[in-house]
């Protein structure tokens, strides 16, 4: 017997901008989207479960899941789910602002609703930053989906096969080897096993970041190797939910930025770092935006 239950979302929020601006491509295989459904595979208490959202009016979020859940799976998947489509974010200091820059108001407007996104984990954050280091969003994503269709659980049905985000103890079992032929260079391939075997051996390595500062957090992350300061600061946007962090080695946001401010020159990290110090603390907030704007400009986000 499934679980249904509602959740309420501060306002305003718009479900499909904020899958949007999770899931980046369509050919995204872990967040799902219909057009109507967001659909995901969640490990929770050593148990694979499928979880569909559906927005159904402004005010209410329905969940879904595939099979009965008890009440503490209920409160973690709950919390997740908050976390991810950042329902309890408040914004109205973005709004403000926004209302006051020319160059964000039709942004704002457009996107009303979004909220900043979060994957679930700092392990998933790190993964899908290594997958596309130096490499561009679609190629970086179709290496990932292999490796989620490698080494993640999975689950089939009349919908099709949905599949769940690695695990640290399945991808600390991998070799080198086996991950190579996915598509990961050998480097990759070493920081990944790395990272997870660290996670398996110590599962509180990352639970002190949020009490930090982003510098330190930096500081922390780029002690990995194979971890820079593209990748931390990409961390702690989509990874800690720090909306005042604008990643400024992104080549893709670094594009959209030069674009929006019709700068003519391509913008260093240092620029980036100087222009969106007047957007403090939602520089992260209008890289989601700025995200959202080039996928509807190729006609995928309406």
């Amino acid at each position: 017997m499934p679980t249904s239950f509602l959740l309420y979302p501060v306002l305003p929020f718009r479900l499909d901008y904020t899958v949007w601006a999770l899931r980046r491509r369509s050919k995204n295989i872990i967040d799902q989207w219909d057009g109507k459904r967001y659909t995901r595979l969640f490990f929770i208490e050593n148990q694979l479960i499928k979880v569909s959202v559906e927005q159904k009016n402004k005010e209410e979020i329905l969940v879904s899941t595939n099979k009965k859940i008890n009440q503490k799976t209920k409160i973690e998947l709950t919390r997740l789910l908050e976390m991810m489509l950042g329902l309890n974010r408040k914004l109205q200091g973005f709004y403000r602002i926004a209302k006051q820059d020319t160059h964000l108001t039709p942004l704002m407007t457009q996107f009303k609703g979004l909220k900043p996104p979060r994957f679930p984990t700092i392990f998933e954050a790190l993964v899908n930053a290594i997958s596309c280091q130096q490499l561009s969003l679609d190629a970086g994503l179709q290496i990932q989906n292999r490796f989620a269709q490698y080494v993640g659980k999975k689950m089939s049905g009349t919908e099709g096969t949905f599949y769940a985000f690695p695990i640290p103890k399945d991808v600390a079992e991998c070799s080198v080897t086996e991950l190579k032929k996915l598509g990961f260079s050998t480097n990759k391939c070493k920081t990944l096993i790395d990272l997870a075997s660290r996670i398996v051996a110590d599962e509180t390595l990352f639970n002190n970041l949020e009490n930090i500062s982003n510098d330190d957090i930096v500081k922390f992350l780029c002690q990995f190797k194979g971890i820079g300061r593209w990748s931390a600061e990409y961390v702690l946007l989509r990874g800690l939910g720090k909306i005042e962090m604008f990643p400024g080695d992104d080549v893709g946001a670094s594009k959209n930025l030069q674009l929006l401010l019709h700068y003519k020159n391509k913008l260093n990290y240092q620029q980036i770092s100087e222009i969106t110090k007047k957007w403090y603390p939602y520089a992260g907030f209008i890289y989601f935006h700025l995200l959202l704007q080039k996928l509807s400009k190729k006609g995928i986000v309406e």
